[in-house]
């Protein structure tokens, strides 16, 4: 991705530490590796263009493994969490951060005119591209929801799985 999540972990994981950037998309690594220079920001990163579906990683090589708001963008999203799954260390651990189901009717309702009516109506206005923010709010309502997610994650290898609701429901983190 753009590697605003990877420098956090970077400072976090600190001189010993190592955390590999990673994106299907050559465009968006580019643009993370060019926020990490321009943020002076580059101890202990590296980037890896690669399909989340099939990492190029060994077997039990990494702590933790995150992806976020990029799982919903995966075609076979079963395919990424054996994958992420795979190149965990025994006590590894990994974050999912993603768009989710609003918790209450009434913040659904409110969220999906937001997401279908204003949403691309800005992207339109805004950025000349209504198109790219009408997917987003497609992909977002395609997404499976938490509980799904969470029989997903452990029917990839995951135990201890657990979710956390941000801001009603609309963002979760699943962890495993």
């Amino acid at each position: 991705g753009t590697g605003d999540l990877a420098r956090a972990m970077a400072k976090r994981a600190g001189r010993h530490g190592s955390v590999v950037l990673a994106d299907i998309n050559d465009q968006m690594l580019r643009v993370g590796r060019d926020r990490c220079i321009d943020a002076g920001e580059l101890n202990g990163l590296s980037w890896c263009q690669c399909d989340a579906e099939t990492l190029p990683f060994p077997d039990a090589s990494f702590d933790r493994v995150t992806i976020g708001f990029g799982l919903r963008n995966v075609t076979e999203k079963e395919n990424a969490l054996r994958e992420m799954y795979r190149i965990l260390k025994p006590q590894g651990r990994a974050l999912v951060l993603e768009f989710s189901k609003p918790l209450s009717a009434p913040l659904e309702q409110l969220y999906d005119l937001y997401s279908f009516n204003v949403l691309p109506t800005l992207g339109q206005w805004v950025a000349n591209d209504k198109d790219s923010y009408q997917y987003l709010a497609e992909s977002i309502r395609k997404h499976p929801d938490q509980d799904t997610l969470k029989q997903m994650m452990e029917h990839a290898g995951f135990s201890k799985t657990l979710v956390q609701n941000l801001t009603g429901g609309i963002v979760a983190i699943h962890s495993g």
